[in-house]
């Protein structure tokens, strides 16, 4: 069943063309993601399907009978609902149902008359018939899983990233058919993304989302669609597999590109001798040397720059932090941390959203000051600071002026430099765009010209607060490949996981009490490691139940009978076969074959398969304690 069609459709804004004459579907059970550069019109293209803004041509169509719910980048509400006034203000039977209940204990509870028990009584019953409770259940699992907890806070006093969250919630529990998702992760921290996206992939839904995460995309979608200016193109599979296509193709179109450009200087020849009376034939080959001019002159594909800082030099002193502590109205962010900072480290931060992690950079960078503990910093060290909260740059100023500014020539490399126009082209500023003004730049490009502003003075010790927020996925790979190169010290805080496992070796963990771990290893393995310590340590409460239930009767050695030797055998046997099948899925997923609805399906199987898993390894080590008394 077609649920959306995207016809020949175009977008400009002013001179800037984002795409034209674009044309693609989303059938019911796609899981799809949406991928381009920054600024070629992914978030005007989510507003123009939603019809939020309007399409220089063409058309689009959405199935009358479907549902559809849509995440902005930017939501807006109204501003002095609740919380959960906000989730519940929408026409779903469910949502009806519970804000007729939840509306009725409220006047029962303000009255506490006779009229006010019986509406609630008739608003019990209507949530029976519709099964509402399972529904509120639901409702406050993804509202607590998002962290938000205040259900009468107003909206007017929630923060950008509260309202994000507020809006995903409200997103994720609405009864649906179709999901536009526009950069779901961004304001998450990684809890919150692993939840999510175990979440989505278990949802048995049609989806269409804009992510440049790309571990989050693999775990959620089965199709990419890569928007460019003329063309949408397809592949089915992961993002592995959609690097390795569009790899092949583009090296396709580079071939074809070259032989259109010798073909046409031919051409061109032949066009500068031909006699002026025009023959059929000599027309005919008259407008086929016009297309070949056009395919020949077609702007060949930029390639990304390859970022490349001269290091200052470095001295033996780096960075002390000593015996740090930080807190803020009585609530402790950090306590008593100490590091010496070693030539060329390179440290990934990491922890829940308020941890501290943003305010620890600012009181390296002096920003803030510390409670106890100092801060000690080498003579010859030069940061470079990439804050959440960027550089404040006029919106109508050029982007050239933007730059000289901070610096007329850029030393650059090891031996060069560069002006301030060479500086925006070598960062795929074209001369068009480095001339415009600051609040005509998307998002991301924004990001990313803050983020080269960061490089401008060669720095040695580089501290970069979420830098992959907005950033498409091509930028994304050239700042991997030039941190990988980078001889400085980096710490970095970032959600985009697959970042982290390329950029650092090791991690500091802000925990739960203003500790501050640090585990020598990349995101994936250190997430591993807390993964089996977690199942351990429900392993250890299990056995301190069965301890505490066990003083109240007495102390007998329970043994091991036939029964549940048999049982652990066979959760042995069941476990190895269950881990054959999620290897089968595993490769079925990855392939990148089959229709969108064994995607579904198997996505679905993979989930149910992890859970029985989980559940089938506890019960094994139960058992494999009773076998070791």
């Amino acid at each position: 069943m077609n649920y959306l069609q995207v016809e020949n459709l175009s977008k400009s804004y002013g001179e800037k063309l984002l795409f034209q004459g674009i044309s693609f579907g989303i059938n019911r059970g796609q899981k799809v993601a949406l991928i381009a550069k920054n600024g070629m019109g992914k978030t005007s293209l989510l507003n123009i399907i939603m019809g939020k803004d309007i399409p220089d041509e063409g058309n689009v169509t959405i199935n009358k009978d479907v549902r559809i719910s849509y995440l902005a980048q930017n939501p807006v509400f109204d501003e002095e609902l609740t919380v959960l006034e906000t989730v519940l203000n929408s026409n779903n039977d469910f949502f009806a149902s519970i804000k007729n209940y939840e509306d009725a204990l409220s006047s029962l509870q303000r009255n506490n008359d006779v009229e006010s028990q019986q509406v609630l009584e008739k608003s019990m019953i209507a949530m029976d018939l519709k099964n509402a409770w399972d529904y509120e259940n639901k409702i406050k699992e993804v509202l607590s899983r998002l962290q938000i907890t205040e259900m009468e806070q107003k909206v007017h006093s929630l923060s950008g990233g509260q309202r994000r969250k507020l809006a995903l919630a409200k997103s994720l529990i609405e009864e649906v058919d179709l999901l536009l998702l526009d950069e779901p992760t961004n304001h998450l921290d990684i809890d919150m993304i692993e939840w999510l996206e175990a979440y989505l992939s278990a949802q048995k839904m049609t989806l269409l989302m804009v992510t440049h995460d790309r571990y989050f995309l693999d775990a959620v979608c089965n199709e990419i669609y890569e928007l460019e200016q003329d063309n949408v193109y397809y592949y089915k599979g992961n993002y592995q597999y959609f690097i390795t296509k569009k790899a092949e193709r583009l090296l396709i179109q580079d071939r074809e590109q070259e032989r259109a450009k010798n073909l046409y200087r031919k051409e061109l020849e032949w066009m500068r001798r031909m006699p002026k009376a025009r023959t059929t034939k000599s027309k005919a080959r008259i407008d086929a040397f016009y297309n070949l001019e056009s395919k020949a002159k077609k702007i060949h594909r930029e390639q990304m720059p390859e970022f490349e800082v001269k290091l200052s030099r470095i001295g033996k002193k780096i960075l002390e932090v000593n015996h740090l502590h930080k807190s803020f109205d009585n609530k402790k962010i950090i306590e008593d941390f100490s590091h010496t900072f070693k030539r060329g480290e390179r440290i990934g931060v990491v922890g829940a959203n308020g941890s501290g992690k943003s305010t620890f950079f600012k009181l390296i960078m002096g920003e803030l000051k510390p409670d106890m503990g100092s801060i000690v910093k080498g003579q010859t060290m030069v940061f470079g600071y990439f804050s959440q909260e960027g550089i404040k740059i006029k919106e109508d100023k050029r982007l050239i002026d933007i730059v000289k500014d901070v610096a007329d020539e850029i030393p650059f490399g090891t031996s060069s430099t560069l002006s301030a126009a060479q500086f925006l082209q070598y960062f795929n500023f074209d001369h068009g765009t480095s001339h415009s003004y600051y609040r005509n730049l998307s998002g991301g490009e924004k990001r990313r010209l803050q983020l080269m502003l960061t490089f401008i003075n060669n720095p040695n010790f580089l501290i970069l607060d979420e830098p992959t927020n907005d950033l498409d996925i091509d930028t994304l790979n050239v700042l991997e490949e030039f941190l990988s190169k980078y001889q400085g010290c980096l710490m970095v805080t970032t959600h985009d996981r697959a970042f982290l496992d390329r950029a650092v070796d090791h991690l500091f963990i802000f925990e739960e009490g203003a500790k501050i771990k640090d585990y020598h290893s990349n995101y994936t393995e250190y997430r591993n490691l807390k993964k089996l310590q977690d199942k351990e340590n429900k392993k250890a409460k299990l056995k301190k139940k069965t301890t505490v239930e066990d003083t109240t009767k007495p102390k007998q050695k329970k043994k091991v009978g036939f029964k549940e030797k048999r049982l652990f055998e066979l959760l042995s046997k069941e476990l190895e076969e269950l881990e054959v099948k999620k290897q089968a899925i595993t490769e079925k997923l990855n392939a990148g074959v089959g229709s969108a609805d064994d995607f579904t399906h198997w996505s679905h199987d993979f989930q149910q398969l992890q859970q029985d898993i989980d559940a089938k390894e506890m019960q094994w080590l139960e058992l494999s304690e009773l076998m070791e008394e």
